[in-house]
């Protein structure tokens, strides 16, 4: 009986009970929980699919029932060279009038305005000092082009220039893989690192679990779903290459292409919620609060106080110094220009400059990275790249095609031929639909596996496109959407997203406040193509879901349009 109990007996029966309740009480208010936001998850996508349902009633979608097909052959793939644009698309930022003069690639963030023109403004006053070789006056002139693109360039042999300074040396290790003749003329013009910016918070928590901020442990944490990681196209940008190589080398230090690094990059990558088109793309996605990492170079983030107040450096991989490089077969004349160039950078007084532009800061950094990682080794982790970036996980996708009045002509020729051509660079795995729009919509391919069949019926109907009408870009927005919902119930693991392609001129159909709401609701990223367009409401458009967006025109949205599938597809 409980009145002959010793005290410490009853305590115990007492604290027994408590604990009981406790429990009953605490799994019940769990279970309330639960039951609630999946009540309310169900909720909100049963509001989405009804407001669908309520925008498509005011529009007018038809189907082709009999689309054609068209033989898939090589004679749609355009060389390297008839991808680019003409190189009057990358004007000189600095023009050079020696008799003697060498004309220089260079990686934008030396070759802009303001603090990113450094190598701008020592190219100026070198021009100024009427230097001279053999008796002859010497200049430089200064053309500002992404390092990939750069390398796209002298490779295919559209364009090449007798010198290149791209942002580190995996570029000139890559032109020397493909046959190029290139000489290094410098190692550092300017020191500058690579590195992963963490927002402070994650920072913290970083050091907590890991006990140290790196490669090593931002890998492990991205590949376990602890960190939201987000780095640039390593076809284009020299931080997203870095990135991707430092990523391999994290799992296999001794062979970057090995088994064991591919299948680590695998389970790493099916963990990073975005590869961006752009570092304009990356940005907004971290601030939104999408992305708790990102990659970027040092000089950029000294220079921006915004960053600085919310994110932590922390350098990664091989430096970005800025060689230069002669490219080809320079004479021996344009040869001593350089070099003389050259010297005339590394100066007190151009070097005082580098450093009050944001460059030189991190002179103590030594990368983990071996120095001798040859060029075909990077031109196979690009390739190993575009073939596991996606994990297994296949793309579902819808192709918008603005076939209105005002994308009559070269506008709608170049959308064709961008489109046939980049064909080659979709994975045969992903899923791909086609409807294109005017006044009316039209569901021109239904979602289907990008076989040599759907391929086949994919050219069929980009060839018979046709300009006519008013734009009703947001109500083929809807269709879109509601094509894809529907092929997610048969695909639930397949990546979602839409590529409007158009000029930006909406006029007729729902606004994008009408559609807003549902396009958020679905988390379809819509990255939108501008040809000769109205870019700020296609900006507009992709930021709902921080998609990218390309300013392009009929000379280059070919290139533009490989890269963005390169990232993405």
């Amino acid at each position: 009986m409980m009145g002959k109990m010793s005290k410490q007996a009853k305590v115990g029966i007492f604290i027994g009970i408590a604990v009981v309740v406790f429990t009953i009480v605490f799994l019940s208010l769990w279970l309330i929980q639960l039951i609630s936001q999946q009540e309310n998850q169900i909720s909100g996508e049963q509001a989405a699919e009804n407001r669908i349902a309520d925008l498509l009633r005011d529009i007018k979608v038809e189907t082709v029932t009999n689309p054609k097909k068209a033989a898939v052959s090589d004679t749609d793939i355009l060389s390297d060279e008839e991808e680019l644009p003409s190189i009057d698309k990358y004007p000189l930022s600095v023009e050079g009038s020696g008799e003697i003069n060498v004309e220089i690639f260079s990686s934008p963030e030396k070759a802009g305005t303001g603090t990113d023109g450094w190598l701008n403004e020592v190219a100026e006053n070198f021009n100024g000092e009427a230097f001279t070789v053999d008796g002859k006056t010497v200049s430089v002139s200064i053309r500002s082009v992404s390092s990939g693109l750069a390398l796209d360039y002298i490779r295919s042999g559209k364009y090449v220039p007798e010198a290149l300074s791209p942002s580190n040396e995996f570029w000139g290790s890559m032109l020397e893989a493909g046959g190029v003749k290139t000489e290094l003329i410098e190692k550092k013009l300017a020191g500058n690192v690579a590195g992963v910016l963490l927002s402070r918070e994650k920072y913290q928590d970083m050091i907590s679990q890991y006990g140290a901020v790196n490669m090593k442990s931002i890998t492990e944490a991205t590949a376990s779903g602890n960190l939201l990681m987000g780095y640039t196209n390593p076809f284009v940008s020299s931080t997203g290459l870095n990135f991707l190589v430092n990523t391999l080398y994290t799992y296999d230090s001794d062979n970057l292409l090995s088994d064991k690094a591919v299948s680590g990059f695998k389970t790493f990558q099916e963990n990073v919620p975005m590869v961006s088109y752009n570092t304009l793309q990356m940005r907004k996605a971290a601030e939104s609060g999408s992305l708790d990492a990102m990659v970027m170079e040092h000089q950029q983030y000294v220079n921006d106080a915004a960053l600085q107040n919310s994110y932590v450096f922390t350098p990664f991989g091989v430096r970005h110094d800025n060689p230069l490089y002669a490219v080809g077969t320079v004479s021996k004349d344009k040869k001593e220009v350089l070099k003389l160039f050259a010297s005339y950078c590394l100066s007190e007084e151009s070097q005082r400059m580098a450093y009050n532009c944001g460059f030189n800061q991190n002179e103590k950094y030594i990368s983990e990275l071996p120095s001798n990682i040859s060029g075909k080794t990077l031109l196979q982790a690009q390739k190993l790249y575009k073939e596991n970036k996606n994990s297994g996980r296949p793309i579902l996708a819808v192709f918008i095609a603005d076939t209105s009045g005002s994308m009559d002509g070269d506008p709608l020729n170049a959308l064709k031929t961008s489109l046939l051509n980049s064909m080659q660079y979709i994975s045969k795995d992903n899923y791909i639909g086609l409807i294109s729009y005017g006044n009316r919509i039209t569901i021109r391919l239904p979602i289907a596996k990008f076989d040599l069949n759907q391929q086949a019926y994919f050219k069929g109907a980009v060839q018979d496109l046709n300009a006519n009408g008013q734009t009703a870009t947001n109500d083929a927005i809807v269709v879109a959407l509601d094509l894809i919902k529907k092929a997610q119930a048969e695909l639930p693991e397949a990546k979602p997203m839409i590529f409007l392609l158009s000029d930006g001129e909406q006029n007729v159909g729902h606004s994008l406040n009408e559609i807003e709401g549902v396009l958020r609701a679905y988390e379809v990223p819509v990255f939108t193509i501008g040809y000769n367009a109205n870019i700020d409401a296609l900006k507009m458009i992709s930021a709902i879901n921080e998609a990218a967006t390309i300013n392009a025109d009929s000379d280059d949205i070919v290139y533009q349009l490989k890269n963005l599938f390169n990232s993405q597809m």
